[in-house]
């Protein structure tokens, strides 16, 4: 029995914006601001422009494998099982984290009614909070498992009623209280571009959206029509990114929040969702009513939606043979991956509980970032090799250019991610990658694999001599000029010539 074909362009698109604006535009423009004052807003810019790049690859991959889970297994064809086994790992920890983050995301919402979910002092859930953290994540499961034509209809509904609520937050913030002098009286680049580039890869979690359209590939009515939903998907996020930076920048209240003047660096010990924070602080009661709710239903919604797409590479994952078969079982009634959300929902529920202690929920979205970027770095790569072997769809014009500025710019955000958080994830996803390689004996094309493994090496020391790092012995700038240049000329090339000799052509 196939997976139904049940999304539209509309779908698509909706499923793309709504899922890709949650918890990151409401927590990391705060967390942004903090390293880059100001700077946030060119730091959202830069991040759209690094991930339209980074889309582009997505766009020439899915239309050449428009599959579930598809990201999953683009390296499968192009390297082999252990490259896209690593891949895979990486991915799947990049979905592990979002579910988790999004349902303490509405546990932070919710505190404002119930003020014993959230400790005050420390930013850390309570234990009624955590509890409700993981309610709130099994609470997703229901939106996923009645088939992809009730998934695709809801998120269509709530979707457009959460991003016309985003909108008018924003906005409202900016009526409420702009102050032009945020902008100019501390420095627009108080911390140097240094500190834009520090923040983009919070940044970066939040443009996952195009992320979980390639994953419902199998299951789009017409798959060309991921091409106009990843690239609307992406302009439609990018301007609400900026707006919401725009915003949140201007209408900062420095004596309300309890912050001294143009200290930029203590926003990031913001003790909720800071767009509440600022409307609390202003007494703008309407305005304050509609930020607690996006602060609830949004990060709901990209709950849930993520779920469902981290559900689809726990399938691929099971088609490739890198997890138990049964997680490709098919529901009888509604053909959707029951075993696979079963699983990956009790795992989330698990990592709710185990990472609610932490005191902000800025460092989830970091490992999350590394991971995810880690897992995206192989695709640009494969896309290259499947152009070479005469298999891709040759979509995007000046594809090797495109290739290679995304694979620069997954390098980029890893590095800048900084230390210790690039060891943290890559030590995760050695684990995990060990324990299930040793378990379901993945060695095939282990050498295809070498240049991948050394990249993710030489990534995890830059990041520890680097600016960012424990030692500190190269400056900034330069061990940003260094990843790019190695990342390119070196691990680039190497990586497509690691292809296998014999590049596979269809689903295995």
């Amino acid at each position: 029995m196939p997976l139904r074909k049940e999304l539209g362009l509309i779908e698509l698109v909706v499923i793309g914006i709504a899922g890709a604006v949650g918890t990151g535009v409401l927590f990391s423009s705060a967390g942004m601001a903090a390293a880059a004052g100001p700077g946030v807003v060119l730091g959202w810019i830069l991040g759209s422009i690094f991930y339209f790049f980074v889309s582009f690859t997505y766009v020439e991959l899915s239309l050449t494998y428009p599959e579930a889970g598809g990201p999953s297994r683009y390296a499968l064809y192009s390297h082999g099982r252990v490259t896209n086994f690593i891949n895979a790992m990486a991915d799947l920890i990049w979905y592990l984290f979002i579910p988790p983050i999004e349902a303490l995301a509405v546990v932070e919402g919710l505190d404002f009614f119930y003020p014993s979910l959230i400790n005050q002092q420390t930013g850390v859930p309570t234990l009624q909070g955590v509890m409700l953290g993981v309610i709130l994540l099994l609470l997703f499961v229901p939106f996923n498992y009645f088939g992809v034509k009730f998934f695709g209809r809801s998120t269509l509904a709530f979707g457009i009623i959460k991003l016309i609520m985003y909108v008018a937050v924003a906005i409202g913030v900016v009526f409420v209280s702009f102050n032009v002098s945020n902008f100019t009286s501390y420095g627009f680049l108080p911390f140097g571009i240094a500190g834009v580039f520090s923040a983009v890869p919070l940044a970066m979690f939040a443009f996952g959206g195009i992320r979980v359209l390639p994953d419902y590939a199998e299951e789009t009515k017409n798959p060309d029509k991921l091409k106009e939903g990843i690239i609307l998907t992406v302009l439609g996020q990018s301007l609400i990114y900026v707006l919401f930076a725009v915003a949140f920048v201007g209408a900062i209240n420095w004596s309300g929040l309890g912050i001294k003047e143009g200290d930029w660096s203590a926003l990031s010990s913001l003790p909720g969702n800071p767009f509440i924070d600022i409307a609390s602080s202003y007494h703008a009661n309407t305005l304050l009513l509609l930020t607690v709710i996006i602060g609830i239903i949004g990060p709901f919604v990209t709950g849930y939606i993520y779920l469902g797409a981290g559900t689809r590479v726990l399938f691929a994952m099971g088609r490739s043979g890198y997890v138990p078969k049964v997680m490709e079982d098919l529901h009888q009634k509604y053909a959707i991956p029951s075993w696979a959300l079963l699983v990956f929902a009790i795992v989330g529920a698990i990592v709710t509980y185990i990472s609610s202690p932490l005191p902000t929920i800025y460092g989830l979205i970091t490992d999350s970032v590394i991971a995810g970027y880690l897992g995206f770095s192989v695709n640009p790569v494969a896309m290259m090799v499947l152009r070479k072997q005469g298999i891709s769809r040759k979509i995007i014009p000046g594809g090797s250019i495109i290739a290679a500025i995304a694979f620069a710019s997954a390098s980029l955000i890893v590095f800048w991610s900084g230390w210790p958080q690039v060891p943290y994830a890559v030590l995760l996803l050695t684990i995990g990658s060990v324990i299930f390689g040793v378990i379901y004996k993945i060695k095939e094309n282990f050498t295809n694999s070498l240049w991948y493994i050394f990249y993710i090496a030489f990534l995890t020391v830059m990041s520890y001599i680097g600016s960012d790092g424990a030692l500190n012995l190269i400056n900034f700038y330069l061990a940003s000029a260094i990843v790019a240049i190695v990342s390119v000329a070196l691990f680039f090339p190497l990586g497509i010539i690691s292809s296998m000799k014999e590049v596979r052509t269809k689903q295995n």
